[in-house]
């Protein structure tokens, strides 16, 4: 079925890339709605670990000036040991009703932060450590735990470059923890193996063109982006599974 409808898939995935970069948290909170239209969910999680590590390489590589090495700490050591707890036990969960919990999640949350915008997190390391711990429990169990994470590091008011770089780091952790027991889950299939130097271009190429988009976007339009962002990725989510 895909090789038929490869070309669709190969540009959906460049616009995720893109849209991941600018929104800052990465490609696999659009990645996966969109893999989950061509593959079964387990699949999916396999294919976007392996397709989130050259992304996030691409986004260090290209964003390294911005990184913020308390955060990475604080934030992503959390983020780490959750995501393997996450991906361990995705074997034994329903991912239609994750799914459906995360998207009301991120719907609610980012029209909070849309509506009401005083509204804040405290930019705090206990609030980071939580943010952490629930962006990389829902990376192992969806696939996806990025817009968690973005609303995390919105509330340090990072400047752009410093806010990618920083969510790149800590992915690039959350992505080979995850990788290594979705091998061993048996997510990663052969016939499926492929995709990955076509998505490794894909990931490179999305990565620059974020990259130069960005370059024409000031703060306040970034932040705003990013939370319309957050609240596209909730329905898409909900949708996605009705």
């Amino acid at each position: 079925m895909l090789t038929r409808y490869l070309p669709i898939f190969i540009i959906l995935s460049l616009i995720a890339e893109i849209l991941g970069t600018i929104g800052g948290f990465g490609s696999s909170v659009f990645f996966v709605p969109i893999a989950n239209f061509f593959f079964d969910f387990q699949s999916v999680l396999g294919i976007t670990a392996l397709y989130h590590l050259s992304s996030n390489v691409s986004k260090i590589v290209l964003f390294k000036k911005g990184l913020d090495k308390k955060i990475v700490v604080s934030l992503g050591i959390p983020a780490i040991l959750f995501v393997s707890l996450g991906a361990y036990f995705s074997q034994y969960f329903n991912p239609k009703v994750l799914t459906y919990i995360l998207g009301l999640f991120l719907i609610i949350l980012s029209l909070l932060f849309l509506i009401f915008k005083q509204l804040k997190i405290l930019p705090k390391t206990k609030n980071a450590i939580i943010g952490g711990a629930l962006s990389g429990l829902s990376a192992g169990l969806l696939g996806t735990g990025g817009a968690i994470r973005g609303i995390t590091l919105a509330a340090f008011k990072m400047d752009k470059n410093k806010f990618i770089a920083t969510s790149a780091v800590i992915d690039l952790g959350v992505d080979f923890s995850r990788t290594i027991v979705y091998y061993f889950n048996g997510y990663m299939h052969k016939h499926d193996l492929y995709l990955v130097p076509i998505l490794i271009l894909v990931s490179v190429f999305g990565t620059w063109i974020g990259k130069k988009t960005l370059d024409n976007v000031s703060q306040e339009q970034f932040r705003g982006f990013v939370l319309f962002l957050i609240l596209i990725v909730g329905i898409i989510s909900v949708v996605s599974n009705i």
